[in-house]
C-alpha cells in the first residue's frame, strides 16, 4: 500500500513567510516526539529533534534541539543549518533547500552546484531515540569534509535555558564516534553516536536562540544550547556516502546504552528499523482500507488514518492512553473519550480501546472520571462534569463496534451503575441531579473551562445544555445495558429518570426568541448566548430533543457559527465575541471559547446535520463538500503537516492556532466522515439500538 506524501518545492520554501509556520511532527508511541519547521528553524521551545518522555507520556524533556550541518569544499564552508536570533537568521542554510517532504518521515533535500545532501529524520517506536539518515553526494574532484553539529540541552519542554541564570549541570564523556552527556537536573543521560564518521570535541555555546512563536504567545522566547563538538565524515570525490547520527536519552545511563544494543552496531541495522516501520504503516493502511471496502482511497484519508497513531501511547503495565495534543497536552479524560470513537473504533483498535476504558474506570472516584492524570505525580484531577458522561458514551460506542457484552458486564457494569447513583445523590463540585431531573454543576467544569485574570472566561455554572444532553444519553445507555443484562427493575428506573430529564429539558431549554437552545440555565434564567454546545444535542445516539427542534438548532448553528474548519464558540453578533486567538495567555484564554473555532465540533455538527436533515445521497455529499473536505483538504498541508490543529481564529482567514496536532480535531471529523458521510456504521448498532 503506497504511503501518502506531502511535498514542498523550493519556490514555496525560500523567501516565504508561510514556510516558517509549517511544522512537522514524528512521535514514538511513548509520548516523546521530534518536531521542527520545514525550513529547519526551531520557532518554538517545544521544537527539538529528541523530545523524550523520560517518565510518562506528558512529562517531556528536550534533549537534542537539532543537528546543524556544514560542508568544507576547497576554501569554502557551506552551512546548511538555520537558526534565528533576534532580528536575524544565521546561518541561512535554507537558501540551499530544494525540497522538503513528509512520506511519512520528514526529509530535507539541499543542493549547491557541486554538493547534494538528503537528510531524513526517523523516530523508532517505543524508544526515546532519534535516527537521522544522511545521503551526501560529492560532485567535486576533491575529497570534502562534512560536519554535523549537535545542539544539546536537557530541559523540561515548557522551559528554556539561560546559562547565566540557570546553567545546565552536566558531565561530558567523549568517544571516537560518540559523545555522552550526563545531566543532573533534570536527571538524564543523552548519547549521540555517528555511524560513518568520527567525533571531534570542540565545545561551544549557541546563545539567545529566538523562538518567534513563543514571542507571539507571550512566553519565554530565547534559549541557550550547548554544542559539544561535531561529527566529521570525509566524502571521496565523485562519490555518494550514506551515514547516520543517532541519539538516545534515558534517566538511567545503562538504559540509554541498552537502546544502542537493541539497534545493533551497523548502519544497515538502522535502515532495517526504518524499513520495518514503513512496512508496518503500509500494512496498517492496507488493513484499514480492506476493512472499509466501500470507502474510496485518497491521500487525505490515508494521512488522517496514519495521524491517529500519534495520539495513542504506551504506558507502564501494558496500559494505553490518548494524548490530547502535541505539544503540551497530557492524557485528558474529556478529550480521550470524545476522541475515542475516531481514534480507536473507526480504525479497528479494539484491544487498545479496552485498555483505555479499563485504565480510566480504575481512576473513577465518587462517580467521577478524572479530567486529567498528572504525568509527573500520577495524581488524577476530577474537576469536570462531562468527562464521566463522555466515558459512558464511549462504552456505548465500543459496544456498537464490538458487541463485547462480556467485557462491559464483567469489567465496567458495576462502576457504571455506581456513577449514575453518585450523580443522582450528589458528588463533588456541586454535581448532582436536581428535582427536575436535570443535572446541575458548579462553574468551570465543562469543556469551556479557560481562565482570564484568574476567573473563568465562560463560567457556565448551573445546568449547561450539552451536560443535559450527555446525561440523558448516559441514562438511556445504562437503561439499554440493564435490559441487556436482565436487570429489569433497574432498567425501568433509568427509563423513568430519563423521561423526567427529557420533559424538563423540553420545557426549560427552548429559547423561543432565537429559535434554538439556551446555553446554560442559571439563577438568573437562561443564557441566550449562541454557542456550539447545543449541537451535541443532535449528535448523540439518544437525542433529548425532538427532531423538529433539533433541526432548528442545526439551522441556527449553521447561520451563526459554522466555518470551513469548525464551529465558532460564540456568535459574531455577541458583544463578547473575539475573532483572533493571539497574544499572551490572558488574551488567548479570553478568546478560547468566545469566538475561537474548534475543529472537533465539525464532527458533531456533521452527525447532527445528517440525523436531522436525513442521510440522502445529496445530503451526504453536501456535508462532505462543506463540512469535511475543506478541513482535511486545506489543513493537512498547513500548521502541523499531516495533522489538524487545535483551534482556528474566528475571523477570516481562520488562521490555525494552538497545538499543531490535536486528537479530537482529527478524530471527530474522521469519525463523522466514516460513520455518517460514508455510512460505514458500527457492526452491532442495529442489534443494540434497532436503527
Amino acid at each position: 500500500m503506497r504511503l501518502p506524501t506531502l511535498s514542498i518545492d523550493q519556490k514555496k520554501l525560500v523567501g516565504s513567510e508561510d514556510a516558517k509556520t509549517k511544522e512537522w511532527l514524528v512521535t514514538n508511541s511513548l509520548g516523546g516526539y521530534a518536531s521542527s519547521t520545514v525550513l529547519g528553524i526551531n520557532t518554538r521551545k517545544y521544537h527539538g529533534l529528541l523530545v523524550a518522555a523520560l517518565r510518562q507520556s506528558g512529562d517531556r524533556t528536550v534533549c537534542l534541539a537539532k543537528l546543524d550541518e556544514e560542508v568544507h569544499i576547497d576554501n569554502r564552508i557551506l552551512k546548511f543549518g538555520t537558526n534565528e536570533f533576534y532580528g536575524q537568521f544565521f546561518p541561512k542554510g535554507y537558501q540551499y533547500l530544494q525540497r522538503f517532504s513528509v512520506s511519512p518521515f520528514p526529509t530535507y533535500n539541499y543542493r549547491t552546484n557541486d554538493f547534494e545532501l538528503e537528510k531524513t529524520i526517523f523516530m523508532p517506536r517505543g524508544e526515546n531515540s532519534i535516527i537521522v539518515f544522511y545521503r551526501a553526494t560529492n560532485q567535486t574532484p576533491e575529497s570534502v569534509g562534512f560536519r554535523v553539529f549537535p545542539l544539546m540541552t536537557c530541559r523540561h519542554f515548557h522551559s528554556v535555558v539561560d546559562r547565566r541564570k540557570n546553567p545546565l549541570s552536566f558531565n561530558q564523556r567523549d568517544g571516537a564516534k560518540e559523545v555522552h552527556l550526563t545531566f543532573n537536573n533534570p536527571k538524564a543521560t543523552v548519547i549521540v553516536k555517528n555511524y560513518g564518521g568520527n567525533f571531534v570535541r570542540e565545545a561551544n555555546w549557541v546563545e539567545r536562540l529566538y523562538y518567534r512563536e513563543e514571542h507571539n504567545r507571550g512566553e519565554s522566547c530565547t534559549d541557550d544550547c550547548y554544542q559539544p563538538g561535531y561529527f566529521e565524515v570525509v566524502i571521496a570525490p565523485q562519490r555518494e556516502h550514506h551515514f547516520a547520527v543517532v541519539a538516545t536519552a534515558s534517566r538511567v545511563a545503562k538504559a540509554a546504552k541498552q537502546s544502542f544494543e537493541r539497534f545493533g552496531t551497523s548502519f544497515q541495522g538502522f535502515r532495517n528499523l526504518f524499513e520495518q516501520e514503513l512496512k508496518r504503516r503500509q500494512e496498517n493502511l492496507a488493513t484499514f482500507y480492506d476493512f472499509h471496502k466501500g470507502v474510496p482511497k485518497s491521500e487525505w484519508l490515508s494521512w488522517a488514518f496514519l495521524a491517529t497513531d500519534a495520539f495513542i501511547t504506551q504506558q507502564t503495565g501494558n496500559k494505553k492512553s490518548i494524548i490530547a495534543g502535541y505539544f503540551w497536552f497530557e492524557s485528558w479524560g474529556r478529550d480521550t473519550f470524545i476522541s475515542f470513537p475516531g481514534l480507536m473504533l473507526v480504525t479497528g483498535r479494539y484491544e487498545d480501546a479496552k485498555k483505555v476504558l479499563l485504565d480510566y474506570i480504575g481512576y473513577c472516584k465518587k462517580g467521577l472520571i478524572p479530567n486529567f492524570v498528572q504525568d509527573r505525580l500520577g495524581r488524577p484531577s476530577y474537576n469536570t462534569v462531562d468527562a464521566t458522561l463522555w466515558y459512558i458514551n464511549a462504552v456505548l460506542q465500543y459496544l456498537k463496534y464490538t458487541g463485547d457484552k462480556i467485557f462491559v458486564y464483567s469489567k465496567l457494569w458495576e462502576s457504571l451503575k455506581a456513577i449514575i447513583e453518585k450523580h443522582e445523590k450528589g458528588t463533588d463540585f456541586g454535581i448532582r441531579l436536581d428535582r427536575d431531573g436535570l443535572l446541575t454543576h458548579g462553574p468551570q467544569l465543562t469543556w469551556m473551562d479557560a481562565e482570564f485574570d484568574g476567573k473563568a472566561a465562560t463560567p457556565r455554572g448551573g445546568k449547561a445544555v450539552e451536560i443535559q444532553a450527555l446525561w440523558y444519553n448516559a441514562l438511556k445507555t445504562v437503561e439499554l445495558l440493564a435490559n441487556l443484562f436482565k436487570e429489569q427493575s433497574l432498567a425501568e428506573k433509568y427509563a423513568s429518570m430519563a423521561s423526567q430529564t427529557q420533559e424538563s429539558f423540553k420545557e426549560k431549554f427552548w429559547n423561543h426568541k432565537k429559535n434554538c437552545l439556551f446555553d446554560v440555565l442559571g439563577r438568573l434564567g437562561g443564557d441566550p448566548s449562541v454557542r456550539p454546545n447545543q449541537i451535541i444535542v443532535g449528535a448523540l445516539d439518544f437525542m433529548i430533543l425532538d427532531r423538529h427542534r433539533a433541526e432548528r438548532v442545526i439551522d441556527k448553528v449553521f447561520q451563526e457559527l459554522l466555518t470551513p474548519f469548525g464551529l465558532r464558540t460564540l456568535s459574531r453578533d455577541d458583544s463578547k465575541y473575539k475573532g483572533s486567538y493571539v497574544g499572551d495567555r490572558n488574551s488567548r484564554d479570553s478568546a478560547y471559547h468566545n469566538g475561537t473555532v474548534w475543529a472537533w465540533l465539525q464532527g458533531s455538527f456533521t452527525t447532527a446535520f445528517l440525523k436531522t436533515k436525513g442521510c440522502s445521497e445529496s445530503n451526504r455529499q453536501y456535508a462532505f463538500r462543506n463540512f469535511i473536505w475543506p478541513l482535511f483538504n486545506s489543513q493537512l498541508s498547513k500548521g502541523g503537516l499531516g495533522h489538524i490543529s487545535e483551534v482556528f481564529d474566528g475571523d477570516w482567514p481562520h488562521a490555525s492556532r494552538g497545538c499543531i496536532a490535536q486528537a479530537w480535531s482529527l478524530a471527530e471529523p474522521l469519525r463523522a466522515y466514516m460513520e455518517d458521510v460514508m455510512q460505514v456504521r458500527p457492526k452491532y448498532e442495529k442489534f443494540l439500538l434497532g436503527t
